[in-house]
């Protein structure tokens, strides 16, 4: 039997609409690799994506897998 070290991720999808919203905190969203409502994408823990995620909070669902 053998111990995998599976990195944390994170499931983050877009709920809100950026339309409105400052170009940095689209351009983030984007970074991110949202590209409309209701898209969701997994990407890894890291500190550069929780600062993106702080960012967007408003626009964004998280979830920790």
């Amino acid at each position: 039997m053998t111990k995998t070290n599976k990195a944390a991720t994170l499931k983050i999808t877009q709920v809100k609409s950026v339309i409105g919203a400052p170009a940095d905190q689209r351009a983030t969203v984007r970074a991110l690799g949202l590209k409309r409502i209701n898209d969701t994408v997994v990407q890894t823990d890291t500190p550069a994506i929780r600062g993106m995620v702080f960012k967007v909070k408003h626009l964004v669902k998280v979830e920790e897998d």
